[in-house]
């Protein structure tokens, strides 16, 4: 279990998670039916303000690497932070779609840098021996936004939607301030001149294992768009269930979500990583593939919360193998790499899935593909060879001795 002194690191991993996923982009989910229903947009355009945001996650990711090397590490986060604040806040009010789109695509940016550089931050100021516990942690700020969405939205929405968007955008602030002081406590000093000297070293080469688990992290991105965009709309208009069913079916995912950096943290030790990773890609395959046999109340409650355990569980499954496969030394840079990896997939992965909703009518095709490529990436682990990292003092000391 982490420690006190552990709770500054925490506090910068779980709040930058927290804004970047669980608020930035989970909590249009719930918010997604309210917006067709009260007619700010009709539900084409809907869905593609929540391609906007995946976009704009893909952009972050590509530039969170080269900005934390050549910005202040409190100041970057502290503007990513106000930027998905300013998303929520200006969206208050019903306006053009480009205006949405806009405030969408650049919460993704903010939410991609924040994905990328607070988890490295928080990771990289914790000794070895406690990495994993912390790494639990930091990874439940995805399944807290979404549980506070599914609390509050319901609730806010009984008042008018310009609340719900209104309260986002407090929490996110809230979030901000949490993660600067957690940021003033940690050794950021230190951090940025190791950060520095890290980017004068070349770009590691990615071995065999590596760029599997990076390719494998990619198709995870499409598996976890159905749930994650499309969802509750499903369950809501598309099935006729009604914003309060639906919103405790999102409330059961965001349980799950909490849960599931804990659980992987428990099958990491248990089972080791590799083989953690792939059975995690079969769970979340099987349970994305539910809605298609039954969404009785049994069922459609085991999708939500298996695949919200593990939508965060393959984060710290990922994370792990990658410190695993790469050392504390490489993290940062290998972690981009695969964030960039998953983004890609997944802004390709949303808008396709978009537009195949606006010529199909149905969401249900999309989670056959999301099962599907879930079940791809199981395969394309079970061939990642059982390679592991030399420690960075191991190799230090080699040098030292020639």
């Amino acid at each position: 279990m982490p420690s006190r002194r552990d709770l500054p690191a925490i506090a910068v991993g779980t709040t930058a998670t927290l804004a970047a996923v669980g608020l930035a982009r989970l909590a249009y989910t719930p918010l997604l039916p309210a917006v067709i229903h009260q007619g700010w947009f009709h539900s084409s355009q809907a869905v593609y303000l929540g391609a906007a945001n995946l976009l704009g996650y893909l952009l972050g990711a590509l530039l969170a690497v080269r900005l934390s090397e050549r910005f202040d590490t409190r100041k970057l986060l502290g503007l990513s932070f106000v930027a998905i604040a300013l998303s929520f806040v200006l969206c208050a009010l019903p306006a053009a779609f480009s205006w949405f789109f806009t405030w969408r695509f650049i919460s993704g940016l903010a939410g991609g840098l924040l994905m990328v550089v607070g988890p490295s931050v928080a990771l990289t100021a914790i000794p070895p021996e406690r990495r994993g516990a912390v790494a639990s942690f930091v990874f439940t700020g995805i399944g807290m936004g979404a549980i506070l969405s599914a609390s509050l939205i319901p609730m806010l929405l009984r008042l008018n939607l310009s609340a719900a968007w209104l309260v986002l955008g407090l929490l996110s602030i809230v979030a901000g301030l949490l993660a600067d002081w957690g940021l003033r406590r940690l050794a950021i000093n230190h951090a940025s001149t190791a950060v520095k000297a890290d980017a004068a070293l070349p770009v590691p080469a990615l071995s065999l294992a590596t760029l599997l688990v990076v390719l494998a992290y990619g198709l995870d991105a499409i598996g976890f768009v159905p749930h994650t965009v499309f969802w509750v709309d499903f369950l809501d208009r598309e099935k006729a269930l009604g914003t309060d069913a639906a919103s405790m079916q999102w409330l059961l995912f965001g349980i799950g979500a909490i849960i599931g950096p804990l659980f992987a943290g428990y099958l990491g030790k248990r089972f080791g990583w590799r083989r953690s990773l792939a059975l995690g890609f079969f769970i979340k395959a099987a349970a994305i593939a539910i809605p298609l046999l039954s969404i009785t109340l049994f069922w459609r409650s085991a999708s939500s919360l298996i695949v919200g355990i593990m939508v965060t569980g393959l984060v710290t499954l990922t994370s792990g193998r990658v410190m695993e496969l790469v050392g504390p030394a490489s993290y940062k840079r290998v972690w981009g790499i695969g964030a960039v990896s998953f983004s890609s997939a997944q802004a390709l992965s949303g808008y396709g899935m978009s537009a195949l909703y606006g010529i199909l009518g149905s969401y249900l095709p999309l989670f056959a593909i999301g099962s599907l490529v879930m079940a791809s990436g199981c395969l394309l682990l079970m061939l990642t060879p059982r390679a592991q990292t030399v420690p960075a003092t191991s190799i230090k000391l080699c040098k030292n001795e020639s």
